[in-house]
């Protein structure tokens, strides 16, 4: 039940937070943030809000100083539309999803063109040995009526059988 109510209340800060950013703050160093998950602890007393900026690295970091700035500002908005006895601390911890993404992406392209230069290798490619290597069994003719010339080599029981 816990978990329910901590999932319902990181949600709910997550909408708050969102509206109140869309809204905007007076700080000009906050850029284009967007709020994608909330995490409540089980005391419901501390929440993680992980955020994404869309922008370059110093943008980032300006928008990472504006919202530790406005954190106090945050909480109590969150507070004023929350119904709990205690309103939890927010912590801002930049979303590392982004970036992961992009780099499986990569890795995924890469894996993808490596397959491709393999089946191009493998379509051009030919048998080291013949084009079947099983031995097939020796198939016998219905009008064989074993009148073959039997071969003697020297040396042999057929040689000594034959005298």
């Amino acid at each position: 039940m816990a978990n329910e109510r901590q999932a319902r209340l990181g949600d709910r800060i997550r909408v708050i937070l969102a509206e109140r950013l869309e809204k905007g703050l007076r700080d000009p160093r906050l850029g284009f943030v967007t709020i994608t998950d909330v995490r409540v602890t089980g005391d419901l007393q501390h929440a993680s809000v992980f955020y994404t900026v869309l922008g370059s690295a110093e943008e980032r970091d300006a928008s990472a100083q504006a919202l530790k700035a406005a954190t106090g500002m945050l909480r109590s908005e969150v507070g004023k539309h929350l119904n709990v006895r205690l309103t939890p601390s927010l912590e801002f911890i930049l979303d590392a999803i982004p970036d992961s993404a992009g780099h499986i992406a990569d890795l995924l392209r890469e894996a993808r063109e490596r397959d491709e230069a393999v089946a191009g290798l493998a379509a051009g490619a030919q048998y080291a040995g013949d084009a079947d290597p099983y031995v097939k069994p020796r198939e016998f003719d219905e009008d064989d009526d074993g009148d073959d010339p039997v071969e003697v080599v020297a040396g042999t029981d057929e040689e000594s059988d034959k005298a």
